[in-house]
Order: C-alpha cells, then sequence, then structure tokens
C-alpha cells in the first residue's frame, strides 16, 4: 500500500515540475492498493478552491476516489497523543504526523515530495523513485 501524501496530488493538479513523474506514478500503480487521508482531502479542496478551481476538485473526488478506488485513510480522534507523540519525535507539523500515522495504520510506504519525512524511521518514497526499475545484482 502506499499513502500518497498532499503535495504529490497537488503536483499533479497544479502542472508543477514534477507532474510528469507523478502521472506516471498514478497510471502505473493500481488504485486499489492506494490511500490518501481524508485531511489530504480537505486539503486539496482547499488549494483548489482558492485558486477557483472548483471544478478541478469535484473531478478530482470524483476520478480518484468515487470512480478510481483509492480508499481514504484516517486518523482516529483516539490516536490524537500518538499524533502528538510523531510530532515531537521527528519534529513534524501537524499535517505532517497525521499523514505519518495515517501511513503507519495501514503499513503503507509514504509518497511524498516533503523531505520532512526523511528524518522519520518510516522514511518516504518519492513518485520517480517508485518508478524506478528495481537494481539488479548481477
Amino acid at each position: 500500500m502506499y499513502l500518497v501524501g498532499t503535495n504529490v496530488w497537488l503536483e499533479r493538479l497544479l502542472d508543477q515540475e514534477q507532474s510528469e513523474s507523478v502521472g506516471k506514478f498514478l497510471a502505473q500503480t493500481p488504485p486499489a492498493t492506494l490511500l490518501l487521508t481524508d485531511f489530504t482531502l480537505h486539503s486539496v479542496g482547499i488549494a483548489l478552491t482558492r485558486l477557483e478551481a472548483k471544478e478541478a476538485f469535484i473531478r478530482f473526488v470524483q476520478d480518484v476516489v468515487i470512480d478510481g478506488g483509492v480508499q481514504i485513510a484516517t486518523v482516529h480522534p483516539r490516536q490524537v497523543q500518538r499524533l502528538i507523540n510523531v510530532m515531537d519525535a521527528f519534529k513534524l507539523d501537524f499535517d505532517d504526523a497525521y499523514q505519518y500515522v495515517a501511513a503507519e495504520n495501514h503499513h503503507a510506504t509514504m509518497v511524498s515530495l516533503d523531505s520532512d519525512f526523511d528524518r522519520t524511521d518510516r522514511g518516504r518514497r518519492t513518485p520517480a523513485e517508485l518508478l524506478e526499475p528495481p537494481s539488479s545484482t548481477s
């Protein structure tokens, strides 16, 4: 399972620098193996509606979640202490700690463009890294 972070979705939706590698990663990865958090869903909504791209947000939800089958991951309110512990242990802000705990809950690999996850014991992978063929040891 891969938990795809907010910045990855926005990279693609806003056609930013790494949009192509994100698109390839999303195209080659079965949607049933992808997760996004409810926090990410709402963050994408905030970003797109602030940019007056309300229809793009509606399409995103329809294409990715409703039709695409990407699952929504949440962090239960009972896990607030875990969230705070992760913030303190790895010097993460709230949204990154939320992603971390959600990935941990689902035993998922964090897919992110945010280097803050490199400070954690779980780390992260970028979409470009996941496109690279495994190295052969001959």
